[in-house]
């Protein structure tokens, strides 16, 4: 299987309110934006056989996702579900963090989010 960020792992499961509301905390020091997408689609949920250790697909999961620039920054959202204000609540997040934006607020953010799951 692939490795991934702690952070957007943390960021995809994190809790819809609470994620919404410091993305709205950060959009001002974010601004402008240019949102690069923003829809609904199908990913294929991969497993492994325990058996053999094979991989394999299940099938297919509805997600939202959301891919925004700013500063010549990409910054990435993907949430399962059809959230499109919880995808882009991801985005901007991720977009912070890669910016260096409020390091500490988003530190805080992704521990207590850690912890609630």
């Amino acid at each position: 299987m692939t490795e991934t960020d702690p952070s957007l792992d943390t960021l995809a499961r994190a809790r819809p309110g609470p994620l919404k509301a410091f993305a709205d905390r950060l959009s001002g020091a974010l601004e402008p934006i240019e949102v690069i997408e923003s829809r609904p689609g199908l990913v294929m949920l991969p497993m492994r056989d325990t058996a053999e250790g094979t991989p394999f697909h299940l099938g297919e999961v509805l997600v939202s996702e959301a891919h925004i620039r700013a500063r010549d920054v990409d910054g990435y959202g993907v949430r399962r579900g059809r959230d499109l204000e919880a995808a882009m609540a991801m985005a901007l997040v991720d977009l912070a963090l890669s910016l260096n934006i409020e390091p500490d607020a988003c530190r805080d953010f992704l521990a207590d989010e850690a912890r609630a799951q």
